[in-house]
């Protein structure tokens, strides 16, 4: 696959917006900066962050075993997600693929972009429909989004499938791994050399605790990320997130305890999810996150919030009837959980 085909002739043709911190990168702190207009005043944000993050990507390079020059990062997955769809989608002409039940951001953001969205719902089992997906694509589908492990469902695709779709589909498979520290299968990122049309999603999130600071992290070749990096804004990730970051992917083994926990949360949260009797079904999740089906979904909703509870009511989504999803919590938080559901009883 030539990635340069499907790139928009206008993404091709533009020239990036060149800020005072890509002209001049030395960091010395004994050099005098009077090149970015910036307020003198040193009080820790006065200075304009560094565009690249070269920090967090240089621990995540290691972390992950990916180049930095296969790393771009951005204001959330949302950024991410939305600079890829302008870089290679002309608008009122080309098509993404999504796979309801899924995140419904990839069909908001195509609609800001004018983009159209060809839904190919899942399997009854959770899968990808692949001969529906490739029967119809044309050569306008540019985009393919794969959110594995899948939200709201929470499941994994099989990897035969996501192999089968990156080796058919004509255009870029984004893989979503917003939820992967919680799975039990392997990242795609192992794979970025063998399919060049790949790009991984992932984000600080989730697993990270750090959905206030919106990092979104994406994965790509060189040549992928050099064209999101031509239309990414300047300083689109700022110092106090950059700060923030480091610390928290610097501090490997609180993560990995806190990941430990949830998952020991999600496997007692599920075994006592059996003993309610409205509960019809729990479906197996690779997430940190759990998805039920219920007698009465809008009921079951009300009588939580009015026992204090907030979760999550998924009975509007494609193959979601009476469907609520629930957040794996603390320990505290899951009791409280449970006996609420069984006070509603």
């Amino acid at each position: 696959m030539n990635i340069n085909n499907l790139i928009r002739k206008n993404i091709k043709s533009l020239k990036p917006y060149s800020s005072a911190r890509n002209e001049f990168k030395d960091f010395n702190d004994t050099m005098v900066f009077l090149d970015a207009n910036e307020n003198p005043f040193e009080n820790g944000v006065n200075r304009y962050p560094d565009p690249q993050q070269n920090l967090i990507k240089k621990e995540l390079s290691t972390l992950k075993g990916i180049s930095k020059n296969q790393i771009l990062l951005g204001n959330g997955s949302d950024e991410v997600l939305d600079l890829i769809i302008r870089a290679f989608c002309e608008p009122k002409e080309d098509n993404i693929i999504t796979l309801p039940p899924t995140y419904g951001m990839y069909q908001v953001l195509a609609n800001i972009n004018n983009i159209e969205d060809r839904e190919v719902l899942l399997t009854a089992e959770f899968q990808p429909n692949v001969g529906e997906i490739l029967k119809i694509s044309d050569i306008h589908s540019k985009l393919l989004f794969l959110c594995s492990p899948n939200n709201p469902t929470g499941n994994s695709f099989s990897e035969e499938s996501i192999k089968t779709l990156l080796k058919s589909f004509n255009g870029l498979v984004i893989i979503d791994e917003a939820y992967i520290d919680f799975s039990s299968e392997e990242s795609w990122l192992s794979r970025l050399v063998e399919f060049p049309n790949l790009i991984i999603t992932q984000t600080l999130s989730k697993a990270y605790g750090m959905a206030g600071i919106r990092l979104g992290i994406c994965y790509a070749s060189e040549e992928i990320i050099a064209v999101l990096n031509k239309i990414k804004p300047p300083y689109n990730v700022n110092v106090l997130t950059q700060y923030k970051a480091l610390k928290r992917v610097l501090n490997k083994n609180k993560v990995q305890h806190e990941i430990e926990k949830i998952l020991e949360q999600r496997v007692k949260l599920i075994e006592k999810l059996k003993s309610i009797s409205f509960v019809k079904k729990i479906y197996p999740t690779e997430a940190n996150f759990v998805l039920i089906k219920v007698d009465d979904a809008n009921k079951r909703y009300q009588q939580l919030i009015t026992n204090g509870i907030v979760i999550r009511n998924r009975s509007t989504q494609p193959l979601c009837e009476n469907t609520l999803r629930l957040t794996v919590g603390t320990k505290n938080e899951n009791i409280k959980l449970i006996k609420a559901l069984k006070d509603i009883v």
